[in-house]
């Protein structure tokens, strides 16, 4: 059975990014659906699959991670604009793979994904 998981990672203190806000969208056109929302654990990861059972299908989804609330909980200054408080990402998932995993590494100014394993 298809899932989606994610895990987050903290570039800039060299450690798992806990507690991030992570909300999963499905898109459909203009309109997106809040699927999921949770937070992740002290390893950076979720404690279940954002996605899986028979609302895993083919389609566009957005995650959404709340980094700047992360680093201000951290006391990192960000300034009145931080440079990347929620950090987006779509993507879309082919429902024939059984398994798709979006780690994200983050940094107050930065930050990179791949589709993992």
């Amino acid at each position: 059975m298809g899932r989606l998981t994610t895990h987050v990672l903290d570039a800039a203190h060299g450690c798992p990014g806990s507690a991030i806000r992570v909300a999963l969208y499905r898109v459909e056109g203009e309109r997106m659906e809040k699927i999921a929302e949770t937070l992740t654990n002290s390893d950076g990861r979720c404690d279940a699959p954002l996605l899986q059972g028979d609302d895993y299908r083919s389609g566009v989804y957005q995650l959404q991670f709340s980094a700047g609330d992360y680093y201000r909980a951290k006391g990192v200054k960000l300034g009145d604009q931080a440079f990347l408080d929620e950090v987006v990402l779509r993507f879309g998932i082919d429902a024939g793979q059984d398994h798709y995993h979006v780690p994200l590494l983050i940094s107050p100014y930065s930050y990179s994904t791949y589709r993992g394993s």
